[in-house]
């Protein structure tokens, strides 16, 4: 069975960073792409950042853009996201995921093969 192991989060104050790491255990697996969604309460959840994992592409949702910075270890079996500049609208839950085609890469979870457990991430104002 694989899994997608979180940590990181926390809590921080407006305009301080946080850092995420996602690690797979367990066999192999197919994985094109993977990225971080997140979803705050009584909201729907949304795409945050994805990585290709046979190139070297990076995608942000508009509203993290020039924030946060997605990026992958050289084996392709951890994810990471590093947050600046945090917003308390950045406050959620956020789950790193696995998917099977590049159709992460454009905000999408239909693909998504394995979900981290996720780590709540707390901005205060």
């Amino acid at each position: 069975q694989v899994q997608l192991v979180e940590s990181g989060g926390g809590l921080v104050q407006a305009g301080g960073s946080l850092s995420l790491s996602c690690a797979a255990s367990g066999r192999t697996f197919s994985s094109y792409a993977m990225g971080w969604f997140r979803q705050a309460p009584g909201k729907e959840r949304e795409f945050v950042a994805g990585v290709s994992w046979t190139g070297a592409r990076t995608y942000y949702a508009d509203s993290v853009k020039g924030r946060f910075t997605i990026s992958r270890d050289s084996a392709k079996r951890a994810v990471f996201l590093q947050m600046n500049s945090l917003k308390p609208e950045d406050t959620a839950v956020y789950y790193c995921a696995s998917a099977l085609d590049n159709s992460l890469l454009r905000g999408s979870s239909y693909q998504v093969n394995y979900w981290g457990q996720g780590a709540q991430v707390t901005v205060s104002s």
